[in-house]
């Protein structure tokens, strides 16, 4: 097979495609041959060596994949070979071949593309935790950072789904064209414009009920002066710490120094929440994922979610995909072509 590899911990140079051994499913397992692969930021955050869950390099990465089966473990019956699928890939996704426990492959439901399958995965399923965590209700308001990157976009459908809630986003302006077709209610060019300030105009100073915040550091702590009583932040990810191409400890040092710390007692007293989600400490929750999968699925097959792909590349550019995802040029998810 034929896959992605960072090679050492660096700029996107590090990224060479080398030639490996077809993998052997084992038990319990099955074998893909993918077609296509998600591209994350936890992927950027791994090359410049700040994703502790990341293997050492040389490593392969790739949380999420769709493709077809083609051979089957030990004492699994399906899906059968040929079936297309949907799956998650703990590591190891960006490579023409990727083995993945059975439980994590979903056949593809009508009319879903191969790109659409590899776009679903991982921004999908954290976007449906977030809400899910958040307490999404109809009548709420949500803010949503990076909101036309692959999560943004999704959070974004499923507030749609829910219906009567009002969205937030920071997008950098050439964005809120799309943004306002797709539903986003209010726009907010975080490049030109105090996002905070700007909330606290369009809701009269009344703030909102959850914000959805994958960029870290002070930043948490600015969207927790924003809740309304009873509301919530959901912190899931840490965007700042990743500024260039490579790493920079002064700079992590700064961002990690900045991180407000809540007490219980402080939360008690300002009748507001403070929560986490991270998808890749959720592997062995295989029934929080399922659960969260089918209901995507159902919602796909009842059109109220469609996962936009931006860009696809080829394997061999995956520096560019890279700088294009870190530079936050896309609008939707980037894939790479791996058959």
């Amino acid at each position: 097979m034929r896959a992605l590899t960072i090679t050492r911990h660096g700029g996107p140079e590090v990224l060479v495609v080398r030639e490996a051994p077809d993998p052997v499913p084992g038990a319990g397992q099955l074998r893909i041959r993918v077609a296509r692969a998600g591209l994350n930021f936890a992927d950027v955050s791994a090359r410049v060596g700040l994703y502790p869950d990341a293997p050492r390099p040389p490593m392969v990465m790739g949380y999420e994949v769709s493709g077809t089966v083609d051979a089957l473990g030990a004492g699994v019956t399906g899906p059968a070979p040929g079936t297309a699928v949907l799956a998650f890939t703990r590591f190891g996704g960006q490579a023409t071949h990727a083995v993945v426990d059975a439980r994590a492959a979903f056949p593809l439901p009508p009319g879903m593309s191969l790109d659409q399958a590899a776009a679903l995965p991982v921004n999908y399923v954290t976007a449906h935790l977030l809400l899910r965590v958040g307490g999404l209700q109809p009548g709420r308001s949500v803010l949503v950072h990076m909101a036309a990157g692959g999560v943004g976009l999704a959070v974004l459908q499923l507030c749609r789904a829910v219906g009567g809630v009002t969205v937030f986003g920071t997008a950098s302006a050439s964005k809120h064209a799309f943004l306002r077709q797709a539903g986003l209610d209010h726009p907010i060019d975080y490049r030109t414009t105090d996002w905070a300030d700007e909330v606290r105009r369009l809701t009269g100073g009344r703030g909102v009920d959850l914000i959805l915040d994958p960029l870290g550091g002070r930043d948490w702590d600015r969207g927790y002066q924003l809740l309304r009583p009873a509301g919530m932040l959901v912190c899931y990810g840490f965007a700042n710490l990743v500024t260039g191409e490579s790493r920079s400890w002064p700079r992590v040092l700064w961002q990690v120094a900045r991180v407000r710390r809540w007490s219980p007692l402080r939360l008690m007293n300002d009748n507001r929440g403070v929560a986490g989600v991270n998808l890749g400490h959720l592997w062995g929750e295989t029934a929080l994922i399922d659960e969260s999968m089918r209901a995507l699925l159902d919602l796909f097959r009842r059109g109220a979610i469609s996962p936009r792909v931006d860009r696809v590349f080829p394997l061999a550019e995956g520096a560019a995909a890279h700088r294009f995802l870190q530079e936050r040029r896309n609008v939707g998810k980037v894939l790479f072509a791996c058959a």
